[in-house]
């Protein structure tokens, strides 16, 4: 079979996880089952359906219990846009077990129709006033601060030269340090310690919310003063994380928490790989950075899921800019050295407990880091 991708059609890799065999019957069924949802033969010959239906272009024999089917689709079945993509990548498909995405070619002609990241890693360092060296980020918590002592810890961490101090992702709208309260404060406290400091970090309020809330919430984080945003495309959805990046209004950096996706990559015989959720998706959906768990932390991240991850935060993707990738969940500090060999210099590192260990001492534990990732 042909690999070849017609200029308007996207290509999705699912490996099929089962005899061999049966792989070619799997692949036609997902092809149907993708796209007109029919048996083939209840589909007119010619009719404009049956153009449609995902043609299957490859099938590559992994081992004898895995095999990859590469599947042709027009980029008709799009149609309006970010959630029509992702059905046709995987809607009902997902409900199969033994299937997995597992790669995604996507032409020009169809990443034109999203914008993308508005920052990118160009774009963030700008803001930040950082041209080279890998960035350092923290997370406020834990949960149960006030916003005042909330904000107590961002004003520490601005003053260390944290460049990026977000919101921890369970920080939303609590009786202990209400939104629009904990926004202000950090926001104020952080430019008080820029003003100190000569430096630009930026803080980033946490506006994961009920859907009729996020947009205000956003352009409310960016009128007290915050630097950019934090959300969970798993809990609102990819396509806020979109309609946030082309909103010219709001205009600010957006990093991705991988809160409530955990489940759809960590099996290694269904789901959506790594690299492709955490990386080219979230990158197609407009946002800056992405956080995911590194490996060696409290999660079961490996180090092969999170090379994949970086390298799609920067692959080629149309004309989309490329986004930092964020390793995060339990990164001790003697860990820094090795990830930034690791990652290279365009990196964030979320460094949350092994930093706010420090407590007064902060500014100079972060400090300490800092002279670390000097380049």
């Amino acid at each position: 079979m042909t690999t070849e991708t017609l200029p308007d059609h996207f290509s999705v890799v699912y490996r099929l996880h089962g005899p061999p065999a049966q792989a070619e019957r799997t692949a036609a069924a997902i092809a149907l089952e993708q796209t007109v949802e029919l048996p083939a033969d209840l589909i007119a010959p010619g009719s404009f359906s049956a153009q449609l239906i995902g043609r299957v272009a490859a099938l590559s024999v992994v081992d004898a219990t895995t095999t990859d089917a590469v599947i042709s689709y027009a980029g008709a079945t799009v149609g309006e846009g970010l959630p029509q993509l992702l059905n046709v990548i995987f809607g009902n498909s997902s409900l199969i077990p033994n299937i997995r995405v597992v790669g995604l070619t996507l032409p020009a002609s169809l990443t034109d129709r999203f914008p993308g990241p508005r920052f990118g890693r160009a774009g963030v360092r700008q803001r930040l006033g950082v041209p080279a060296r890998p960035l350092l980020c923290t997370a406020l918590k834990p949960l149960g601060l006030s916003a005042s002592e909330l904000a107590g810890v961002a004003y520490r961490c601005a003053l260390g030269g944290v460049d990026l101090i977000k919101d921890d992702h369970g920080l939303a709208d609590q009786p202990s340090a209400p939104f629009a309260e904990r926004v202000a404060r950090c926001a104020e406290a952080v430019a008080r310690a820029n003003d100190e400091t000569g430096e630009r970090s930026i803080y980033l309020a946490n506006i994961s919310a009920p859907a009729h809330l996020v947009h205000a919430r956003a352009l409310a984080a960016r009128a007290a003063g915050a630097g950019g945003v934090l959300i969970a495309p798993g809990l609102v959805g990819l396509d806020m994380v979109r309609q946030l990046a082309a909103d010219a209004q709001f205009n600010l950096p957006i990093m991705a928490h991988p809160a409530f996706q955990g489940s759809i990559v960590v099996s290694p015989t269904s789901g959506v790989a790594h690299g492709v959720l955490f990386g080219t998706l979230t990158r197609l959906a407009g946002a800056d950075a992405t956080i995911f768990p590194n490996d060696g932390g409290r999660f079961t991240f490996t180090r092969a899921d999170c090379a994949a991850i970086a390298a799609a935060t920067g692959a080629p993707l149309g004309g989309l800019a490329p986004i930092f990738p964020t390793p995060a969940g339990g990164v001790a500090l003697e860990r820094v050295p090795e990830l930034v060999e690791r990652y290279g210099h365009d990196v964030i590192l979320l460094i949350g407990g092994a930093l706010l260990r420090a407590g007064a001492a902060l500014p100079t534990a972060a400090r300490a880091i800092r002279a670390q990732l000097a380049p």
